[in-house]
């Protein structure tokens, strides 16, 4: 035992002489946890009669305003993790709790138009419950407020933490407009500097991407360009669909079909489709 324990000791300080740690000193033991108390608590402050702690026993005013109570607690010791100003947490997670009214009318649209835009969906309650979307671009519109706050490292920990839940990635610096659903969405990706207007549905795999990054004089990436597309309203990109480029707009009305690869722009009401491969007959025989 004694021998274990001193190997214990020499691999700890190896380990400490070699890994990357926090830049800032900061100590993020916890955070994941926080983060994830943070999320559930602000979708049943939103949705308390789906997700609330206490399912029975208060009435819809009170139950919100207790779960609002515990998300605005919850939202400071996220924030305490990224921020060193007691007054700024307070002031954050204070702006955030007043945006959510807000939030919540973009995300009641968002399951207007999954139970409107799938068959499959029986109820707006099946699609709340069940559709990986409803986490995913709830969980995206809440991070989307702080990164507009300019608050660090948290609005993405929040869209990673619905990526390992869903598989939809959406980068919390993308803009996305009202009515917007993802349809079985595995493997969807959406960057930083997507613009997509109302009433666009997007299938699996679709990937809203950057074609090339721009290098700077000492060969670093330079950053806080416009990288990824643009998409108009009414749009609907099929599954595999691959859009690059900061400057590709999707106009208005279009169609995206299945596997498309595109890095230039389409007019509105375009439809664009992959080119069929064509079939190889093979003649054989008798021997």
């Amino acid at each position: 035992m004694k021998k274990l324990t001193a190997n214990i000791n020499e691999i700890a300080e190896r380990l400490g002489d070699t890994a990357i740690t926090s830049l800032e000193g900061r100590n993020y033991v916890g955070f994941d946890i926080s983060v994830e108390n943070a999320i559930w608590s602000i979708k049943a402050a939103m949705f308390p009669k789906f997700f609330g702690s206490e399912r029975f026993g208060y009435d819809a005013g009170i139950k919100r305003q207790s779960e609002l109570a515990k998300a605005y607690d919850e939202i400071q010791k996220c924030l305490g993790y990224v921020l060193n100003d007691d007054d700024e947490i307070r002031e954050k997670a204070s702006d955030l709790i007043n945006k959510l009214p807000e939030v919540m009318e973009a995300v009641n649209t968002d399951v207007i138009a999954a139970y409107e835009g799938d068959p499959a969906a029986k109820s707006t309650d099946e699609v709340i419950l069940t559709y990986p979307a409803f986490n995913a671009i709830t969980i995206y519109r809440v991070a989307h407020e702080l990164y507009k706050a300019g608050v660090p490292v948290l609005p993405r920990k929040m869209t990673e933490y619905a990526h390992q839940l869903t598989g939809i990635d959406i980068h919390p610096g993308a803009t996305i407009g009202k009515f917007f659903f993802i349809d079985h969405g595995t493997g969807v990706v959406i960057g930083e500097t997507t613009v997509i207007g109302e009433h666009v549905k997007l299938y699996q795999h679709v990937t809203l991407g950057a074609k090339s990054f721009a290098v700077g004089e000492d060969g670093s990436l330079v950053k806080d360009i416009k990288r990824h597309p643009n998409i108009g309203n009414n749009v609907v990109i099929y599954a595999g669909a691959t859009i690059l480029g900061g400057d590709v707009y999707i106009g208005d009305n279009c169609v995206i079909g299945g596997s498309v690869w595109l890095t230039h722009s389409v007019p509105e009401g375009e439809m664009v489709l992959s080119t069929p491969p064509k079939a190889i007959h093979v003649h054989t025989m008798d021997i």
